[in-house]
C-alpha cells in the first residue's frame, strides 16, 4: 500500500520541480503584468520626457521650445481628459498639483536653486508654465496606478495627523531658506505615524500588499532618476550644471521623497473623501 500511495505520473522531485517551475512563471507573469500596469499610468509623465528629448534635438518653428512643452503638455491634458483616461475629479487634484508644483518652482528659481535658462513667452517669474505639468504628472501618475491597480490603504492615519504633516512638509521647502531644515525630523515623524499603515493593490486579481513607508521610497527613488533624464534633456539646470550636465546630487532623493509624501496625502485624502462622500 505504500508504494501504491507513493506512485504517480510523475515522480515525487519532478512534481516539485513542476510545482516551483509554475510558480516561478505564474510570479513573472505578475511582474510584466504590474509593470505593464504601471507603465500605462506613467502616460503623461513619458509623453513629457519623450518632448523634453524631441525638443531638444530637434529645433520647432514659430515658438520657443519651453512654449512648445507648454502646448503639448495641456493637448496632452486635454486628451487624456476626453479620452476617458482621466476622469474631471482627477483633473482637479492635478490642477491643484500644478499650482502646487509652479508655486514652489516660482520661489525656488527666485532663490537660486535652479534656472530655466531658455527664452519663452509662457513664463511667470522666470518659471516656464509647462513646469507646473511635471508635479501634475506625478499626481496624474498616483491617480492612474490607483485605479488601475485598485489601491486600498490600511490602517490610515486620521485627517488630524495626515493634514499638518502634509503642510509642515510642502512649507518646509520654503523656510528652510530663512531658518533651519527639519525634513529629516518630518521623515522621522512619517515614519512615526505611518508605521503601521500599508497600501494594497491587485494583479490580476490576486492582492498584494506593501508597507507606505517603503512605497514612498521606491516613488521617490523613480522621480530621482527622472529628474537626472529632464535635467540632461535641459528642462532646467541646477547651478553645478551649467558648464556641462552631471549626475543629480543622490541627497535630491530626500526632497522628493518628501514631495511624493504630500502628493500622496493629498491624493489618498481625496480619495477617503470621495470615498465617504461620493456627491
Amino acid at each position: 500500500m505504500n508504494s501504491t500511495r507513493s506512485r504517480g505520473i510523475f515522480p515525487t522531485s519532478s512534481m516539485n520541480q513542476i510545482s516551483t517551475q509554475s510558480k516561478s512563471m505564474r510570479a513573472l507573469i505578475q511582474l510584466v503584468r504590474f509593470g505593464w500596469e504601471q507603465a500605462l499610468s506613467c502616460l503623461f509623465p513619458v509623453v513629457i520626457f519623450a518632448s523634453l528629448a524631441i525638443t531638444k534635438f530637434v529645433p520647432l518653428p514659430f515658438l520657443a521650445r519651453y512654449d512648445w512643452l507648454f502646448i503639448i503638455c495641456l493637448l496632452m491634458q486635454w486628451w487624456m481628459v476626453h479620452s476617458g483616461l482621466e476622469t474631471r475629479d482627477e483633473l482637479k487634484v492635478i490642477t491643484v498639483f500644478h499650482l502646487i508644483g509652479l508655486a514652489l518652482e516660482i520661489f525656488k528659481v527666485h532663490m537660486g536653486s535652479w534656472a530655466y535658462p531658455e527664452e519663452g513667452v509662457f513664463k511667470v517669474f522666470g518659471v516656464p508654465l509647462f513646469s507646473g505639468f511635471m508635479y501634475a504628472s506625478v499626481a496624474s501618475y498616483l491617480c492612474q496606478a490607483w485605479r488601475r491597480l485598485n489601491v486600498g490603504l490600511v490602517q490610515w492615519p486620521p485627517f488630524w495627523a495626515v493634514v499638518p504633516l502634509g503642510a509642515a512638509i510642502y512649507l518646509n521647502f520654503f523656510t528652510h531658506h530663512y531658518w533651519i531644515d527639519v525634513r529629516w525630523w518630518l521623515a522621522i515623524l512619517v515614519v512615526i505615524v505611518f508605521w503601521r499603515s500599508w497600501v494594497t493593490y491587485s494583479v490580476n486579481e490576486t492582492r498584494y500588499r506593501m508597507p507606505l513607508v517603503f512605497s514612498f521610497v521606491l516613488i521617490g527613488f523613480f522621480i530621482w532618476i527622472a529628474e537626472n533624464i529632464a535635467t540632461f534633456f535641459d528642462a532646467w539646470q541646477y547651478p553645478n550644471q551649467k558648464a556641462a550636465w552631471s549626475l543629480v546630487h543622490f541627497g535630491k532623493i530626500s526632497s522628493w521623497l518628501l514631495l511624493v509624501i504630500v502628493s500622496f496625502l493629498i491624493v489618498a485624502t481625496l480619495k477617503q473623501v470621495k470615498k465617504y462622500n461620493p456627491h
